[in-house]
């Protein structure tokens, strides 16, 4: 496997919930869009968007129930809908494999079973005060936005979410504090209200399990 950046890497295995479909074009090269499923231990299945190049699909279109194993990197961006800003959350693919093909790493070698897997590892600065809250469920949590630098002088924006002890050291770091979070990338539907009525959206988050903080920044 390649590593495309430290601050910033995804390995993802999961099943393809649909097709690739046509998204943009980037000096002459086409992207798509599909979503991946990835479940829980719990049962619950993260569907993550994947943008991925034409050069990465090699000619081979994945089909609805594929199983992959991927690696790449959490990219965001700011798209204007109904005259609002909305921060679109997608996963960068950067190394697709297929169930049954040779692998580098020696896991998708079509022995034994599949296994799903959601793991993320970023490493940025805080650019917005921590907000700290307890969940309808009782558990205490930290909500802090993320900002994690990429090539050319561009940075993703990457809501997080952690949880007991880690969420409440969270809650008392200033901003522009360097950290690195490691957890998965959920997928959360929730219900939002609207003048002429709700609809229902899907946020995505980092749900982070070990938080590092880099103190020779402070």
């Amino acid at each position: 496997m390649e590593y495309f950046g430290e601050e910033n890497r995804v390995h993802l295995s999961g099943r393809i919930l649909t097709a690739p479909v046509f998204s943009h074009k980037t000096y002459g090269e086409a992207f798509y869009l599909m979503m991946l499923g990835a479940f829980r231990k719990s049962g619950c299945e993260d569907r993550i968007r994947l943008i991925v190049s034409e050069r990465i699909l090699g000619g081979r279109s994945p089909q609805e129930g594929d199983l992959v194993d991927l690696y790449g990197q959490i990219r965001t961006y700011n798209r204007e809908v109904n005259g609002k800003n909305h921060l679109e959350i997608n996963v960068f693919v950067r190394e697709l494999y297929y169930w049954g093909e040779e692998h580098p790493d020696g896991v998708f070698n079509g022995y034994g079973s599949f296994s799903y897997c959601n793991e993320i590892s970023l490493e940025g600065f805080l650019c917005k005060v921590p907000v700290r809250r307890t969940s309808p469920l009782g558990r205490e949590i930290c909500d802090v936005m993320l900002a994690v630098p990429r090539q050319y002088q561009r940075t993703d924006y990457i809501p997080c979410i952690l949880w007991g002890r880690t969420a409440q050291c969270a809650a008392e770091l200033p901003v522009g504090a360097q950290i690195t979070l490691a957890g998965r990338l959920q997928s959360r539907g929730y219900v939002k209200v609207l003048p002429e009525g709700t609809v229902e959206r899907t946020a995505y988050e980092l749900s982070a399990m070990e938080l590092e903080i880099l103190e020779e920044n402070f």
